[in-house]
C-alpha cells in the first residue's frame, strides 16, 4: 500500500490564494458569469426587486464574449465625414424619409409642436438610429449590459443599465423574450439604453405602456422628449456649413464654453458662409466644428446642435443627422 503524499500548509495556502486570485477579463467565462450573477440577484433583492423578477431575468443572459470582444474593438476612425455621409445618408435612405415624413406628418406635426421640435430632426434621428425602425437589434439585454457588467471595465455603469432594465419589465413596457436590442443594449427604434428610456420614453398614445418598439407615435415623441430635456430650441436650426477668409486658420474651433460665441465675433474672425458671403448679423452663438480639420468640412454649429451630441458624442453623428434633416426640409 502506497504511502499518503504530505502537502505542507503553506503549499496549500498557495494555491488557495492562486484560486482566489481575480478572473482576467479574457479568462471569463460563463461558469464565472453564473456565480457572479447568483451576487447581483442578492444585491438586486436587497434594492427592493422581487426574487421572482429577478429569476425571471437572470435565467435568460448568458456571458456573450462576442459582446465584450465587440465593446473593446470599436474601429477607430479611419474613415472622412465625406465617407461617412455617403454611408449613413445615402440617396435611398432620403428618399425614404421624406416618404415616411409625408405619411406620417399629421402626428409629427402635432409631436413637434407639443415639444417644440421640428419634425424632420426627429425623423432624421429615426432614420439614423434604426434605419426607420427595421434595424433594432436581435441581442438580448440582460445578457447584452450584463456580460459588459461582469467584464468589469464599466460594471458599475452596465448595472445601472440592467436595473433600468429591470424596471422596464416590471413596469409592463414589454415582456423579457421581447427585450431585445443592440449588442450594447441600446433598444427599440430609437436605440435607447435602459437608463435614457426610463428618463425619455413617453407613452404617446396613453395606452400604458411606453413602447418604442412597435407605436410610432411613442417613438416619435421619445426621440421629440429627449430632444426638448436637453435644451432644444426650435427657434433655431443646427448650423450651417462655411468656409474660412482672410487667412483664419480655424482658431477656437471645438466644444468649449468659452468658444461659443455670437456670429458677429466668428465673422470679424474670417468665417463665411458657404457660398463666401457674409454670415448673419444676429446674436446667435454657435461652436466651429471640423471634423476632418482644416481641409475638410467645417461648420458653425447652433446649440441644437450641441443638444444633438448629447445623444450622442460623435460629431459625425451629428453631422450626418443634421444633413438628413436638411435634405428632408428640402424635399430631396
Amino acid at each position: 500500500m502506497k504511502a499518503l503524499v504530505s502537502i505542507s500548509p503553506v503549499v496549500l495556502l498557495t494555491v488557495f490564494l492562486l484560486l482566489a486570485l481575480p478572473v482576467s477579463a479574457e479568462e471569463k467565462n460563463e461558469a464565472g458569469f453564473k456565480v457572479w450573477l447568483q451576487s447581483l440577484k442578492q444585491e438586486a433583492v436587497e434594492k427592493g426587486y422581487t426574487a421572482e423578477l429577478v429569476d425571471k431575468a437572470l435565467d435568460t443572459a448568458t456571458f456573450r464574449p462576442t459582446i465584450v470582444k465587440a465593446d473593446k474593438n470599436q474601429p477607430e476612425k479611419k474613415i472622412t465625414l465625406d465617407d461617412y455621409l455617403a454611408t449613413r445618408v445615402p440617396d435611398w435612405k432620403v428618399r425614404q424619409a421624406i416618404t415616411l415624413y409625408r405619411e406620417h406628418q399629421s402626428l409629427l406635426d402635432e409631436i413637434g409642436s407639443k415639444y417644440g421640435v421640428q419634425p424632420r430632426f426627429i425623423v432624421a434621428l429615426w432614420g439614423n438610429e434604426s434605419n426607420f425602425g427595421k434595424i433594432q437589434g436581435n441581442y438580448p439585454v440582460f445578457s447584452a449590459v450584463l456580460s459588459l457588467a461582469y467584464e468589469g471595465r464599466r460594471e458599475a455603469m452596465f448595472k445601472k443599465q440592467f436595473y433600468a432594465a429591470l424596471d422596464i419589465i416590471r413596469d409592463g413596457h414589454i415582456g423579457i423574450e421581447a427585450l431585445k436590442g443592440s449588442w450594447a443594449g441600446a433598444m427599440g427604434q430609437s436605440q435607447f439604453m435602459p437608463v435614457s428610456f426610463l428618463n425619455y420614453a413617453v407613452d404617446y398614445d396613453g395606452d400604458g405602456r411606453k413602447d418604442i418598439w412597435t407605436t410610432p407615435a411613442d417613438v416619435f415623441a421619445s426621440i421629440a422628449n429627449f430632444l426638448a430635456s436637453e435644451g432644444w430650441d426650435d427657434d433655431y436650426t443646427w448650423g450651417r456649413q462655411v468656409k474660412f477668409v482672410d487667412g483664419y486658420d480655424g482658431a477656437h474651433s471645438g466644444f468649449a464654453k468659452e468658444d461659443f460665441v455670437p456670429l458677429t465675433v466668428w465673422q470679424e474672425r474670417g468665417v463665411r458662409k458657404f457660398d463666401l458671403s457674409d454670415l448673419p448679423a444676429a446674436g446667435i452663438k454657435a461652436s466651429l466644428i471640423m471634423p476632418d480639420g482644416i481641409d475638410g468640412r467645417l461648420y458653425l454649429v447652433y446649440n441644437n446642435f450641441h443638444t444633438l451630441m448629447k445623444w450622442n458624442r460623435s460629431s459625425y453623428f451629428g453631422v450626418s443627422v443634421s444633413y438628413l434633416a436638411d435634405r428632408i426640409r428640402k424635399g430631396e
